[in-house]
């Protein structure tokens, strides 16, 4: 097996944030985590109590979202959604950055919201921000990803996979400008196994997936 797939599992946020989800996608969702031992389900605040009971007495942590996905709601929101995630369950949050800011690289106001963010959050709460990176150039996603770690998150993510998927060439750029101070999640339109061994090797350590069952079983079939 390549070492970069070892324990693929423990890499994986198994989605399910689209608009349509209900709650027995959840309860689905939350069954697969624990059976396939995924890292953690990521969902939208609304689910997140029905998450919580289903997953009592596991390891599979819950993440929601802030701000998700257009990233436009006002910094005020934002922390009260985050704030309340957190409240009813939620282990890590991945908030959408202002993309309007970012565009037009206003870096400073993207550094004061993640701060305000994050300063609204328990220390041991993992915050992850979500750049858009398809929507920015090779600098700005840079430079947006040094407002995450001056902003004081952990994470920096590549995009929602609203508007298009995370590629290699993006999470390398985004690597490169972590400089080892945070991490790199790569996230939206990740369906295969190949997918997931080259943005590993790009410098991702988490990998957001509506397919993680699917890519976990690929696996298993290649080491069978």
């Amino acid at each position: 097996m390549n070492n970069i797939l070892h324990e693929l599992n423990r890499r994986f946020d198994h989605a399910a944030l689209q608009q349509e989800v209900n709650e027995q996608d959840i309860r689905r969702l939350c069954r697969e985590a624990v059976t396939f031992d995924l890292y953690a389900v990521a969902i939208n605040p609304v689910w997140i109590k029905t998450a919580r009971r289903e997953l009592s007495g596991s390891t599979v942590k819950i993440l929601s979202v802030s701000g998700f996905p257009l990233g436009a709601n006002r910094t005020d929101i934002k922390i009260d959604e985050a704030v309340r995630g957190v409240s009813d369950g939620a282990g890590e949050i991945d908030m959408v950055a202002n993309i309007g800011w970012l565009a037009t690289s206003q870096f400073n106001r993207v550094e004061e919201e993640i701060t305000a963010v994050r300063k609204s959050l328990p220390y041991n709460i993992v915050l992850k921000v979500i750049i858009e990176a398809g929507k920015l150039s090779t600098q700005q996603q840079q430079e947006a990803t040094r407002a995450v770690i001056n902003g004081g998150a952990q994470f920096v993510k590549t995009c929602t996979g609203f508007f298009g998927g995370a590629t290699v060439e993006q999470v390398k750029n985004l690597y490169a400008a972590a400089r080892g101070q945070i991490e790199v999640k790569a996230s939206g339109g990740i369906r295969n196994l190949e997918q997931c061994r080259q943005l590993l090797e790009a410098g991702a350590t988490r990998l957001g997936s509506s397919a993680s069952i699917k890519i976990i079983e690929e696996l298993n079939k290649t080491t069978a």
